[in-house]
């Protein structure tokens, strides 16, 4: 009988430890799934914290990137003093533009990461791929407003070389018409004088004698016939006074106004001085003759 209690009891107690051995199994898989859920919550809240840092970093950047609220003025402004802006404001926007666009690509590569972290995350975080897909149409329209803003420089640009030629060709008209008007105002002022003797005017053809009896009592009168070859030019803008040397006695035979000059001789030295250029330049040609 006691051989049969003993063998119970062992049975009892194999039994025990196997349900022992059972419950202590359960206990390490169980704290092993605790500890695999405890270690998924941190991963969570890490890749949510670091996705929600990535978006409000990313949201900062897009914030930075403003069109047409002062960052980048493409009106036509003035400095103090009334003028255009030059050529370095120009340079200014287009280094602005650059600027925007080295932002914007700054930020698409930021998204690009998250977008990824997202994807490969093994935990799913509501709402977030919403605000990624928010966040990437922000960026679009963001580089949509640079794209014109581009495009109205290149604009602008034309518009400005266009005006460039405008007033280039405006210069040289001006230029051109001012040389005209220079050359104009010189050949006004100019008159063109010769000095001889009787005989070396008639030789020239530049005066004849007419009237008279057998020779006598002739007149001399200019022939009318001018040789640009024997005047000199003076102009009377810079000069006012004629002179000849070797001259007894001289006398104007062309036509100036005699209140318009005066006509001297000493010691055979010639001279005839302007008193009003613009009435002695209506007649031309100055022809003195002297003996």
């Amino acid at each position: 009988m006691r051989s049969v209690w003993q063998v119970v009891l062992i049975g009892v107690a194999v039994l025990l430890l196997g349900g022992s051995i059972e419950l202590y199994q359960k206990y390490r898989q169980t704290n092993s799934k605790y500890i695999d859920m405890k270690s998924a919550e941190e991963t969570a809240r890490a890749q949510y914290a670091e996705a929600f840092n990535s978006i409000a970093e990313i949201q900062d950047s897009l914030n930075a990137i403003r069109i047409g609220e002062g960052a980048v003025k493409l009106e036509p402004q003035t400095t103090e003093s009334g003028q255009r802006l030059n050529q370095p404001s120009r340079a200014e926007v287009m280094e602005s533009i650059a600027l925007l666009n080295a932002s914007i690509q700054r930020t698409k590569v930021k998204i690009h990461e998250l977008e990824t972290s997202v994807r490969k995350s093994a935990v799913k975080i509501a709402g977030l791929t919403k605000m990624v897909d928010q966040l990437k149409s922000t960026l679009a329209d963001r580089e949509a407003q640079i794209g014109q803003l581009t495009a109205q420089v290149g604009e602008l640009q034309t518009q400005v070389a266009g005006l460039q030629t405008t007033v280039q060709q405006a210069q040289d008209s001006l230029s051109a018409k001012s040389q005209l008007l220079d050359e104009d105002k010189h050949e006004i002022e100019t008159v063109y004088y010769v000095v001889g003797t009787k005989k070396e005017l008639a030789d020239a053809g530049l005066i004849i004698a007419k009237g008279g009896v057998l020779g006598l009592g002739k007149t001399i009168q200019l022939s009318g016939r001018f040789d640009e070859n024997l005047f000199h030019p003076l102009d009377t803008s810079d000069e006012s006074v004629i002179r000849a040397a070797a001259a007894s006695k001289a006398q104007v035979l062309s036509p100036q106004p005699a209140s318009s000059y005066q006509l001297t001789v000493e010691g055979k030295q010639l001279e005839l001085r302007i008193l009003n250029p613009a009435e002695f330049r209506k007649v031309k040609h100055v022809v003195i003759m002297t003996a």
